[in-house]
């Protein structure tokens, strides 16, 4: 009998704490507006963000108001003890005209004294895809090349840039409103797939695509023939073995790194595309490692053998140089370093940024004298080349990268190309602007 009356007691308190607190919450629900720069479109719609932790959402309105014009777009109860919700606020079906609209959002919760969140949005419809005017009348490019579009936009945008297939190269804001955009003729696309479009989408998320000249200059690629030794392979393969523990022969661990860890070492370089400035750093032609021979060109066309069978085939890009063992090599340009470490079958490796996301790339170094974050300039010495990662002999495997993807380098140490392709279009570009 006691126990009973403890138990009637208890659920008597729990009863009286429940309804205190549920009386007691004094806090209204939290509304998030989405976006936050309040522009708006039909193809690009707000929504709400409610969330009351404490007694939960109860209800919510939601009116629009324009040149007089009042209508109420939400009117909906939730769930008792809804935590959190999302709330789409579609304006297509409203009639709405461009420019300002009031948005009145009215949010309560569950609490016994009803706690309402009241907000007045003043937020800008917008309809209108911006315009896109480019200043750069003739974009001639290589196979495997890179290009400069330069262009303005009517309004501010959410991003812009230009569409090639499914890569998209970013434009970068300079002075007086133009817009830089460099971008490659990806080495793996065929040229009835090259067709380059400028984007814009404005802050109401609406969206202007346009076409540029263009004419392609056809590079048919080189077959090489690669001969990989068993004493490559046992000597080579045990600096591997740590990537693919499971791995044991030489041959399959050979296939492994030159497939799998090449893939990633690829993904890695793209990765770190983002880390570029927004304007040149570079100064002219860029500069070649000192007295040394080429040894492979850029978009080679490798297969593997072993043995007299071919086991492999992979598309080499960038371009190896070879001088005397452990030369110095020099910065190609001016730039900061973004990447000094171990990358897989590159080695030790060393990438430059030099803005625009144009990047370049120093491999199978046997010792690097910078680190991430150094600004370099051109002809300052970064290391010294070597063996380590997959080369077969002493080296520099140089490359070019226009956001991520490499690109033929000798354009970029041609200063003929650089004149005609980026400095003169550059300079009339931004001369217009002014």
């Amino acid at each position: 009998m006691k126990s009973r009356a403890l138990l009637i007691l208890f659920l008597i308190l729990v009863g009286l704490t429940g309804g205190f607190l549920f009386l007691r919450d004094g806090k209204a629900p939290q509304v998030t507006f989405y976006p936050a720069d309040g522009t708006v479109s039909a193809n690009s719609p707000p929504n709400l963000t409610l969330e009351d932790t404490e007694t939960g959402l109860k209800n919510l309105t939601v009116t629009v108001s324009q040149g007089g014009k009042e209508t109420k777009l939400v009117d909906t109860a939730f769930p008792g003890g809804t935590p959190r919700h999302t709330v789409p606020l579609p304006l297509d079906k409203l009639g709405l005209k461009d420019g300002p609209m009031t948005i009145d959002i009215i949010a309560a919760d569950n609490a016994m004294l009803a706690n309402r969140a009241k907000q007045s949005l003043t937020v800008v419809y917008d309809n209108r895809p911006p315009t896109i005017s480019v200043l750069t009348t003739a974009h001639n490019i290589n196979q495997g090349g890179s290009g400069l579009a330069l262009f303005r936009v009517s309004e501010k945008v959410r991003r812009t840039g230009l569409q090639v297939g499914d890569r998209f190269f970013p434009a970068f804001p300079q002075q007086s409103g133009v817009y830089a955009c460099l971008f490659a003729f990806p080495y793996d696309m065929k040229p009835n797939e090259f067709l380059p479009r400028l984007v814009a989408v404005d802050l109401a998320g609406n969206e202007r695509t346009s076409g540029i000249y263009f004419h392609i200059r056809r590079k048919p690629a080189k077959s090489d023939r690669i001969t990989i030794s068993q004493a490559f392979l046992s000597e080579k393969m045990p600096d591997f073995q740590h990537y693919f523990p499971d791995t044991r022969d030489p041959l399959k661990l050979f296939l492994r790194v030159n497939n799998e860890l090449r893939a990633a070492n690829v993904a890695k370089l793209k990765e770190l595309q983002t880390k570029t400035a927004g304007k040149p750093l570079w100064q002219g032609a860029f500069m070649r490692l000192p007295k040394a021979a080429p040894r492979a060109g850029f978009n080679d066309q490798r297969d593997y053998y072993v043995d007299g069978q071919k086991v492999d085939h992979q598309t080499h890009l960038g371009i190896d140089l070879a001088s005397l063992a452990a030369s110095p090599i020099p910065a190609a340009n001016n730039g900061t370093v973004i990447f000094a470490n171990e990358l897989g079958i590159y080695g030790q490796c060393v990438i430059i940024d030099h803005g625009l996301g144009l990047q370049s790339l120093y491999s199978h170094l046997s010792s690097m004298s910078i680190a991430v974050g150094d600004h370099v300039t051109k002809g300052q010495i970064i290391g010294n080349t070597g063996t380590t990662g997959m080369a077969g002999g002493d080296h520099l495997h140089f490359g070019i990268l226009v956001n991520g993807i490499e690109v033929e380098p000798r354009e970029w140490l041609d200063q003929h190309w650089i004149t005609d392709n980026f400095t003169d279009k550059w300079n009339q570009a931004l001369g217009t602007a002014k």
